[in-house]
């Protein structure tokens, strides 16, 4: 450890790691900018569609390669490769979300949830049949609430649309 990186505050494994791919995201996100939004004629600069995305994203990418410079060391080790790899298993839950997400307008909501409480219940480690009965009961606890009391509308399942008549109607207006 070089002289620079003891008296660096905060831990440097990782870092330059996190800062180049904040970047390169950032630089993505500003390159997409002039494709996702407009300016629109008449309007004052402040309350410009492109205005906000683009401080915010020019500031991504201005205070990242601050972040970048003021790093002790640029060069990539060992120990930055292992820090990212724990960083990665969060990605996992992201990864689950996004199927959740996919799932949803295929099978329902009902099901969707219903399946992935479980899988994720298992996936924590939580396998005996009464956590995973609670998980399940906590599933239909979420629908419930979300479709009964906070009223949220989320389209029926694909898969209803091959059911009966009476039963795919009750189906897709409430689960």
């Amino acid at each position: 450890m070089t002289e620079e990186e003891r008296r660096f505050k905060g831990p440097v494994r990782g870092q330059s790691l996190f800062a180049i791919v904040f970047v390169v995201a950032s630089l993505l996100l500003l390159s997409q900018l002039g494709n996702e939004t407009r300016w629109a004629k008449g309007t004052q600069l402040f309350a410009q569609p492109r205005f906000w995305p683009a401080v915010a994203v020019g500031g991504m990418v201005l205070f990242g390669l601050l972040h970048l410079r003021a790093l002790p060391r640029k060069r990539l080790r060992h120990a930055d490769l292992v820090e990212w790899r724990i960083w990665f298993f969060a990605l996992e839950w992201v990864l689950w979300f996004l199927a959740y997400v996919m799932v949803v307008p295929l099978l329902g909501y009902l099901p969707s949830t219903l399946i992935f409480v479980l899988l994720l219940a298992w996936r924590v480690g939580y396998r005996s049949r009464k956590m995973l009965w609670i998980s399940a009961a906590f599933a239909v606890a979420v629908v419930v609430v979300f479709k009964t009391f906070l009223q949220v509308r989320i389209p029926g399942g694909a898969v209803y649309e091959y059911l009966p008549g009476a039963l795919r109607s009750f189906l897709i207006l409430n689960f």
